[in-house]
């Protein structure tokens, strides 16, 4: 039986593997915006914008890109975050929802991080303070001037992304066909989020290392910020069974924070944390023209179901509909978008539907 599990195991490591390497080969680029200016009146001279596509982009007969599908990653992530067997290797490969073979993916680095720019690069806490409306604006000039796509089918996010999904279809509204925001809601980040987010970028703030951004190394405050995020973003429950002594605890936490301070700088953690702070698509929500999947797990504790705030805006957007993912097995909290087997049987449903606006 043993032996007959191992097998299985790895024929099934196999499989993912050769799912993940079956799509196109991912290309990365690079695109500068000259003069960017934010909301707030900031200019930087030179914005770089990292990205990975994956595919090539496709026309109708009056020159519209028909196949182009944006993924936006959460906060402190990057695009090559979704190229992972678990993610890409079970959407993106032949004859899966998102066959590279026929769409046209997407995958760029939001302001502030990855390879985009962001305070680390050298301006530190003199980087301009940006918003996700900043976000927002300097990805559409990466999909229209850069990449020359005037036409999105689909704009999946998750997390932050997820809030960037909103504004992307009430700001640009007649510029893609759907939207599946995940993990998130359409609604001012306030009460418990506001506040765990306020704790994180407080402890870094009220270190007296940071020196108001000029640390000559990464202030202890930042662990503090990490190992808050690590309990804002889990779920009680499976920490519970994951870890259920106190040693087994400490050690997970350590490790993961430990992995993370290797690539995590103090500014840029600020930073995006920060550039939340004037999030609120409700006043939009009408615009939206887009055909809409919202998409939540039940076990999710940043934006915990009990609130009811998702059903009451979501009435507001025509053509939009909320799928709950109720908590089991194997729902991992905030990060269950990652679990693709418990959502993707919406993506074809969702693309075949709205394809008919």
């Amino acid at each position: 039986m043993l032996r007959a599990l191992l097998v299985a195991s790895l024929l099934l490591s196999v499989t993912q593997s050769a799912q993940a390497a079956s799509y196109p080969e991912p290309v990365e680029g690079d695109y500068v915006i000259r003069a960017f200016t934010f909301a707030n009146g900031e200019v930087l001279p030179q914005l770089k914008l990292h990205y990975t596509t994956i595919g090539t982009p496709v026309l109708d007969e009056t020159g519209l890109v028909t196949n182009a599908v944006l993924i936006l990653h959460g906060t402190g992530g990057r695009g090559g975050v979704f190229l992972t067997d678990q993610f890409a290797g079970t959407l993106f490969g032949p004859g899966q929802p998102l066959d590279a073979r026929h769409f046209y993916l997407i995958l760029p680095d939001g302001i502030g991080a990855g390879k985009s720019s962001k305070p680390s690069d050298g301006l530190r806490a003199r980087f301009p303070h940006y918003t996700y409306e900043d976000m927002v604006r300097a990805q559409y000039r990466l999909v229209l001037d850069r990449l020359r796509v005037n036409h999105l089918r689909l704009i999946l996010g998750t997390s932050m992304g997820c809030m960037h999904a909103w504004l992307w279809g009430e700001t640009y509204p007649y510029f893609m066909d759907a939207l599946l925001p995940m993990a998130c809601l359409p609604a001012p980040i306030a009460g418990r989020n506001r506040m765990q987010r306020r704790l994180m970028m407080d402890a870094i703030r009220n270190d007296p290392e940071w020196r108001n951004g000029d640390y000559e190394k990464q202030p202890r405050g930042l662990v503090t910020a990490l190992q808050m995020n690590f309990i804002a973003t889990a779920s009680a429950e499976k920490l519970q069974r994951r870890v259920p002594t106190p040693d087994a605890t400490d050690k997970l936490l350590d490790d993961w924070v430990r992995e993370r301070l290797a690539t995590i700088d103090a500014n840029d953690y600020l930073y995006q944390w920060d550039a939340s702070r004037t999030y609120d698509p409700g006043p939009g929500l009408e615009k939206i023209r887009a055909q809409v999947v919202a998409v939540n797990s039940a076990d999710d504790e940043v934006n915990p179901p009990e609130l009811g705030i998702m059903e009451r805006e979501i009435a507001r957007v025509r053509n939009a509909r909320y799928m709950l993912i109720p908590a089991g097995e194997k729902t991992i909290g905030h990060r269950t978008f990652y679990v693709t087997e418990l959502w993707k049987v919406i993506l074809p449903e969702l693309l075949e539907s709205s394809g008919e606006h």
